[in-house]
């Protein structure tokens, strides 16, 4: 008698022979709200993670032609400060220093010589290009040894 008594009290719980307890609505809300949530965090994270990847690359962008610039004048014997027509064609281009125009990967633009204009050596600690989204941190944190 009492075996027959444990086994009905399991069947009205469901939880009797072959029967399978599903979700409840509310269950399956709760499930679905916790995944959604997840997966923005995700999606948030991902934008991060790209915006300081285009900051890196325009802030690498600026050092090779900065680079660039540099070698051109040891190379030909310029100092800083000087002015040299055409100072960006001879540095950039297909065979030169910098092989190809730069572009800023958030879409920002470059301005060629900001301070002391396109055609002249910049002194050291002064960039040769800058960023229109240098306040976006698309700007170098120290360039006093450039």
């Amino acid at each position: 008698m009492k075996l027959t008594k444990k086994i009905n009290l399991l069947k009205m719980r469901g939880l009797g022979c072959g029967m399978m307890r599903g979700m409840t609505l509310l269950e399956l809300t709760v499930v679905i709200m916790v995944l959604l949530a997840l997966i923005s965090v995700l999606f948030v994270g991902a934008q991060a993670w790209k915006r300081g990847s285009d900051r890196a690359l325009c802030i690498i962008n600026i050092q090779q032609v900065q680079k660039g610039v540099r070698s051109f004048s040891n190379l030909y014997g310029h100092s800083p400060g000087e002015g040299v027509p055409g100072l960006q064609m001879r540095v950039i281009g297909l065979g030169k220093f910098v092989e190809s125009s730069p572009s800023c990967p958030s879409a920002g633009s470059y301005t060629y010589g900001p301070t002391f204009g396109a055609d002249t050596i910049p002194p050291v600690g002064e960039v040769y290009l800058k960023c229109s989204l240098a306040t976006s941190g698309h700007v170098p944190s120290n360039v006093a040894d450039w």
